[in-house]
């Protein structure tokens, strides 16, 4: 992640909170492992461990799933996505193996208009994504690098997420942010929601 002034201390600090999360680190290792290209764990796995921490809840409260994304143009099947689905369950045990989804972000462009009524070109990247989630808050991925050194990627930086400040994605004016922005609210009232 590029960081600069404050960001870089942010980057700290959420570096701190996903190291301290056993189950994070866990799944973050095990990725690791199966060398996939382009990965990276986004979303909820990542800021909602920031929002416990800062809200003095427990690690993994509010964790439904750890969303995992890789980038393999090379094949935008269903059925090469699924091989990689199965791999990955494969090297999970439970509780993980069922709460790991993957997605290869190469092809979400063939199926996400149809499921969420809302046109989406194509990506170029994993870390591309990001950008169209519904809000900045949301917006950050991390990604454990050989000597365990931990890749962030936050387009929007890390300032929202830290000031819990959820506000709509500038770049993504529908997408919703409003069903989005209820569930995280009445999960961690602590937020400001800004429309």
């Amino acid at each position: 992640m590029r960081t600069q002034g404050g960001e870089t201390e942010l980057a700290a600090r959420l570096t701190e909170i996903v190291r301290a999360a056993p189950s994070l680190m866990r799944v973050l290792t095990t990725v690791r492992s199966l060398d996939l290209p382009d990965w990276l764990v986004m979303s909820g796995a990542v800021y909602q461990r920031v929002l416990n921490h800062l809200t003095g809840r427990a690690p993994d409260y509010g964790i439904k799933d750890y969303d995992f994304g890789y980038f393999d143009p090379s094949d935008v099947s269903y059925e090469a996505e699924d091989a990689v689905i199965r791999r990955v369950a494969a090297a999970f045990d439970e509780p993980l193996k069922s709460t790991v989804e993957v997605r290869n972000q190469a092809r979400v462009h063939l199926w996400f208009e149809a499921h969420f009524g809302e046109p989406y070109t194509p990506l170029s990247s994993t870390a591309e994504a990001l950008e169209r989630f519904v809000s900045p808050m949301f917006a950050v991925a991390v990604r454990l690098e050989a000597g365990d050194r931990l890749h962030i990627e936050a387009p929007f930086g890390l300032a929202d997420l830290f000031a819990l400040r959820l506000r709509p994605n500038p770049l993504r004016p529908s997408g919703g942010f409003d069903r989005a922005a209820a569930s995280a609210a009445s999960r961690w009232p602590e937020i400001a929601v800004q429309r």
